[in-house]
């Protein structure tokens, strides 16, 4: 896995506020004619500023995010996309929540991010999700998985959502089969719950059956829960050896900044520890400052949440 460094994400914020505003033809004319030399100066940097790499963790089968990209729509502005599309990079496969449904631009603008994905150099598949079935239009969204193919592929048909949901939860989870370049199978499920104050745990506890002995797969649970892992919710998976990704990491971004710009722990991925080994779990932390939150808040105001992950033969 690579990260990013967290300079150079800001390297493109700087400038969104600025090119936000800006035509499309002004963009393209701006990218154009930028001077060759800094376009292969920011390359080079970007490279030698990486972490960690595939070669860090030998046994390794695959990284996992999720990210709940607030309104992935017609809002998002290209230079916003790109640097949405830069930590995306870090990850073998993404499952992002909350892509805007209730216009064409929000399954446009998952066409467009899977376009720049394309250009930094590996090659990317996804998936987006039909509408959720919801209560109402505004509380309808869509799902989306992305993948860089020479780690992971798409196998068992198109993920689905689960209609069996459709009538306990406002937004019913999205549901691939995944396999790795390893030749292991896992199943992937995204979810975005409804408001913390509106009972999100009475959707959670009906995803115990994701997670019985007789499923032929291996199942991730990654999504914005609305709620934390210390929700009494969790205890009957907790028993089943269903164990959470990241522990007591704040994922969502405060309006203001005082002492601190995060505020709830309610991102995260669930796995089967009985078949899955977790090697590492954090969070992709794209603000680490006070004085970049507004404009890290133009990306989202959740960070990602990651993990590096094997299979236990």
């Amino acid at each position: 896995m690579r990260l990013l460094s967290y300079s150079h994400l800001f390297i493109l914020l700087i400038s969104i506020c600025f090119i936000s505003c800006k035509s499309k033809s002004a963009r393209k004319f701006e990218l154009e004619n930028q001077p060759k030399e800094y376009t292969k100066t920011y390359d080079e940097e970007v490279n030698s500023e990486r972490k960690i790499t595939n070669h860090d963790y030998p046994n390794q089968d695959f990284t996992i995010a999720s990210w709940n990209l607030h309104e992935l729509g017609g809002s998002k502005s290209d230079s916003v996309l790109n640097v949405i599309a830069e930590i995306l990079t870090n990850f073998d496969i993404i499952a992002i929540q909350e892509v805007v449904a209730k216009d064409i631009k929000g399954a446009q603008t998952v066409a467009e991010l899977h376009n720049i994905l394309n250009t930094k150099g590996s090659k990317w598949d996804y998936r987006l999700s039909d509408q959720t079935n919801s209560p109402s239009a505004y509380k309808s969204e869509r799902y989306a998985f992305f993948w860089q193919t020479s780690k992971v592929n798409l196998v068992g048909g198109r993920p689905e959502l689960d209609k069996s949901l459709e009538e306990v939860c406002d937004r019913e989870p999205y549901i691939g089969i995944f396999e790795t370049n390893q030749n292991k199978k896992f199943r992937l499920i995204n979810f975005h719950s409804r408001p913390h104050d509106n009972y999100p745990e009475m959707e959670v506890k009906h995803f115990k059956k994701y997670f019985e002995k007789n499923n032929p797969y291996p199942t991730i649970l990654a999504g914005d829960f609305n709620l934390d892992e210390n929700h009494t919710v969790w205890i009957p998976f907790y028993k089943r050896n269903v164990l959470p990704t990241v522990r007591a990491s704040k994922t969502t971004l405060k309006r203001d900044c005082i002492s601190d710009y995060l505020s709830h722990m309610i991102d995260n991925i669930y796995y089967d520890s009985g078949k899955i080994k977790l090697i590492s779990g954090q969070t992709f932390d794209f603000v680490e400052d006070c004085n970049n939150l507004y404009q890290a808040r133009k990306i989202s105001d959740h960070l990602p949440v990651f993990g590096t992950y094997q299979f236990i033969e």
